[in-house]
């Protein structure tokens, strides 16, 4: 398949890539120069078909302390959609801060305090739990169900401030991409579809989507190469 052909289909299979993450997933194959990407990405009138973001006032940003290895800090946040119907949905997802990734992600209609710690403790029999686990202040995490659980498993938990989602700016990030790449490009029909394409991105995210702030490696090839 000739490089413009290529292109084309990772354009047109990952409609919110731009031409830095299509060189990204070329590059995983071959050595190619980003400016002939670009070039290429430029003639087939790909470069317009995002539309530009607004401007925004820019607030100091706060640093992002990487943790030195795997497991030392977990991060884990809800967010929300809807189905077809209208109904909505929330999701919990768990990324491991060292290199991203993407640990769990659970779709139900209802996640309470009690089932958020049947879903760790499910995690918990596949993975090593974490020295910490950053949160907001929401109601499960605030509760006395997932402090227990936290206590009994000796894993801290680190509260940011109310109001500052940017202190747990890792997990944040993901929501974004999650919600840009996954969420804004499906219909859900059902809680089982919304799970199984929710779970479906996850492993792309973690084995074939290039991570720029990991060197364009996935979370997975970093694990692999930081072990």
């Amino acid at each position: 398949m000739e490089l413009k052909d290529r292109i084309l289909t990772l354009a047109y299979k990952h409609k919110r890539a731009g031409y830095r993450q299509i060189h990204d997933f070329i590059r995983q194959e071959e050595r190619v120069n980003h400016k002939r990407i670009y070039r290429l990405y430029s003639a087939l009138g790909l470069k317009y078909r995002i539309k530009p973001k607004r401007k925004r006032v820019s607030l100091p940003a706060i640093p992002k302390i990487v943790p030195k290895k795997p497991e030392e800090r977990w991060s884990m946040d809800f967010m929300s959609d809807s189905l077809y119907s209208g109904r909505k949905f929330r999701i919990l997802n768990i990324i491991d801060d060292f290199g991203r990734f993407a640990v769990a992600t659970q779709v139900e209609f209802s996640i309470t305090s009690e089932r958020l710690v049947r879903i760790l403790n499910e995690v918990s029999e596949v993975r090593s739990l974490p020295k910490q686990i950053v949160v907001d202040n929401g109601p499960e995490f605030t509760s006395k169900a997932f402090l227990r659980w936290a206590f009994e498993k000796g894993v801290d938990i680190h509260f940011i401030t109310p109001g500052k989602p940017t202190e747990n700016a890792f997990i944040e990030s993901f929501n974004g991409k999650m919600r840009n790449e996954c969420l804004n490009e499906n219909w859900f029909k059902n809680i089982e579809e919304a799970q199984r394409l929710v779970e479906d991105w996850r492993n792309f995210y973690n084995s074939e989507r290039p991570h720029s702030s990991l060197g364009g490696l996935t979370p997975e090839e970093y694990l692999r190469r930081s072990a």
